[in-house]
């Protein structure tokens, strides 16, 4: 699974550090989801989301 966490991080202008924060996990765990080393739990996801004001959809899509 692919996805657009870092585009939408940064246009938010947020640090991986404040988004961590905010969705309450590791730094090291925000840079492993951008990076597709880890896929998110669906509340993770969910919370990601809210937060980047996108959907789970928008932020991420299936590797073809």
């Amino acid at each position: 699974m692919e996805n657009q966490i870092k585009e939408l991080r940064k246009t938010a202008k947020l640090s991986q550090e404040e988004l961590a924060r905010a969705c309450k996990v590791s730094r090291q765990t925000i840079n492993a989801i951008e990076n597709n080393k880890y896929d998110p739990t669906l509340q993770l996801a969910f919370d990601i989301a809210s937060i980047l004001d996108s959907t789970v959809d928008d932020l991420f899509v299936p590797r073809t």
